[in-house]
């Protein structure tokens, strides 16, 4: 049996953590599989290099920033693999060249186009575990790319993809999905089970447990995927096609607090200026996520839309230095709001899912800025010093909504 696992940087924070997984590593090892190990950077690693770059330089560009958080990864498979041969076992270390990881070639945000799988066959034929440097790979140009915070998981899922693995196990701080986050919600349940599409709708809203672009992968080449804790022997939750049939109104609540409002004020009303808009987002590679366009008065109209926190800076220039072209009048734009949404499959089919939504929201006093919704899902944007409370708000109401579905 061949397993892909991957361990969150939490799960090997220190000396006392490495030895835990590399004991977890060899018994699976042991028991008669090949095993290829993804790794994150240690802890707070990644930050404490950002923090670094900044006193060096706050626009430091993002090749050289991609130089720069590399480096955690490959401290992150050394250090186990000689944890590993410490213990008896047999390992070995391999970054993303050695590997042959190819990406695009977009810093800091690089898609995976193509793993080579040769040197890693070769690795397990030898009888080693195979420890891969997650969250990076290597472009045309041979220089080290990065796959946006939290690749480290679509590093696992891709190799997983690649390799015909037989199943891919995503280690991380929790026991599994939860249908909230339970360092915020006590009463989070896990979920034994969730499907691709909610899992991604998740992912790509806040939900932190899985690198949403891994979702998509497992996704594509229907990876047996499974979200588990690296500190106990809890069952964890399995990512899958089709799941059993739950009579529950949503699967989960998901909040992010990554986010910005931009609003462009006073454009003129006229054919091709959101489009002027969005195509100079896209040429920044920003990516946008809820629109709202309101027609205002003297046929002008103003353009409201989210972006993540990361991109603001970028994303404000372009605007700037655009504005006379867009015929703006304004434009300004606020870092103290929040997402908010719920998840469901079953919601298409159950009418009023939106109504409770918007009751619990009331209920807590909550006020909605703007919204965005899908076939199986409904975001909202809140200030957020509001978002913890509403997301609890949000959660008891169709937790409650759910039980009432059961006794009917």
């Amino acid at each position: 049996m061949l397993i892909v696992q991957k361990y969150g940087g939490s799960s090997v924070a220190d000396a006392e953590r490495v030895f835990h997984v590399a004991k977890q590593i060899i018994a699976a090892k042991e028991a008669g599989n090949d095993m290829i190990v993804v790794l994150s950077a240690q802890g707070k690693t990644t930050d404490d290099l950002i923090a670094k770059a900044k006193e060096i330089n706050p626009n430091a560009s993002r090749r050289e920033m991609d130089m720069l958080l590399s480096t955690g990864e490959q401290q992150s498979v050394a250090l186990m693999a000689m944890a590993i041969n410490a213990l008896g076992g047999r390992a070995i270390s391999l970054n993303a060249a050695q590997v042959g990881i190819e990406t695009t070639n977009a810093y800091s945000d690089a898609r995976i186009r193509k793993i080579h799988s040769e040197r890693i066959v070769n690795e397990l034929e030898r009888g080693n575990i195979v420890l891969v440097t997650g969250f990076q790979g290597i472009n045309m140009l041979g220089d080290v790319t990065t796959l946006g915070r939290g690749g480290s998981d679509t590093s696992a899922v891709a190799l997983a993809a690649a390799l015909r693995a037989d199943i891919c196990e995503i280690y991380t701080d929790v026991e599994g999905v939860y249908t909230a986050d339970p360092r915020i919600v006590k009463d989070a349940r896990k979920l034994d089970e969730i499907s691709y599409d909610e899992m991604l709708e998740l992912a790509s809203l806040g939900a932190k447990v899985l690198h949403c672009r891994s979702v998509e992968v497992a996704k594509k080449y229907n990876v047996k995927l499974v979200v588990r804790s690296s500190m106990t022997d809890a069952k964890g939750t399995e990512v899958k096609e089709d799941c059993k049939m739950e009579r529950m109104l949503v699967s989960g609540v998901a909040a992010d607090k990554n986010v910005s409002r931009i609003s462009i004020m006073g454009i003129k009303d006229e054919p091709g200026k959101a489009f002027e808009i969005f195509d100079l987002m896209a040429k920044e590679k920003v990516s946008v996520d809820i629109i709202l366009q309101s027609t205002g008065h003297d046929g002008r109209q103003d353009i409201s839309f989210t972006i993540g926190k990361d991109d603001l800076d970028v994303a404000l220039k372009s605007l700037e230095e655009n504005k006379e072209r867009l015929t703006a009048r304004e434009i300004a734009h606020d870092d103290d709001v929040a997402k908010l949404s719920i998840v469901g499959a079953g919601m298409a089919s159950n009418p009023g899912v939106a109504a409770m939504f918007f009751e619990a929201m009331y209920d807590a006093g909550v006020n909605i800025q703007m919204i965005s919704t899908s076939e199986i899902k409904i975001t909202l944007l809140v200030a957020e010093k509001d978002i913890e409370e509403a997301m609890i708000a949000v959660h008891d109401k169709f937790k409650l909504a759910s039980v009432n579905m059961r006794k009917a």
